[in-house]
């Protein structure tokens, strides 16, 4: 039976205190069809505040709002959950083919398609004498 509620006490001192920046990104990664696929939660963010970027396999997803000078506006804020900041997540895919790499943005998920590179068997047999 639960009389006063958790929040009644600390109020958000605990609710936040093990939220780090990768719980605002959260992902889920599979492979299909020979492409990776992720998709990316990132509510709040439009897609021009949205950066991705790849280097040799390594894929970098930024997400990145700037606050809004509404003090000037005569608001004066009693509380203000809504957080502005950069947020990043990095991932290393190997050989993908970054120049067919597709992402889309639509109701806050983030949808990315990696081809991978198709593997070449490179292994050489040496004969035993």
């Amino acid at each position: 039976m639960k009389l006063v509620p958790r929040d009644y006490y600390f109020d958000d001192l605990f609710n936040h205190f093990f939220e780090g920046d990768e719980n605002k990104m959260r992902c889920d990664i599979y492979e299909k069809d020979q492409k990776y696929h992720i998709e990316m939660d990132i509510p709040g963010f439009k897609k021009d505040e949205i950066k991705i970027e790849c280097n040799q396999g390594n894929l970098t997803i930024t997400a990145e709002k700037k606050t809004a000078d509404e003090e000037k506006e005569g608001k004066k804020y009693l509380r203000r959950e809504r957080v502005y900041g950069k947020y990043q997540r990095s991932f290393y895919l190997g050989d993908i083919e970054e120049d067919n790499i597709e992402a889309s943005f639509e109701h806050g998920t983030l949808s990315i398609v990696i081809p991978k590179k198709e593997e070449k068997d490179t292994r050489k047999y040496i004969e035993v004498k």
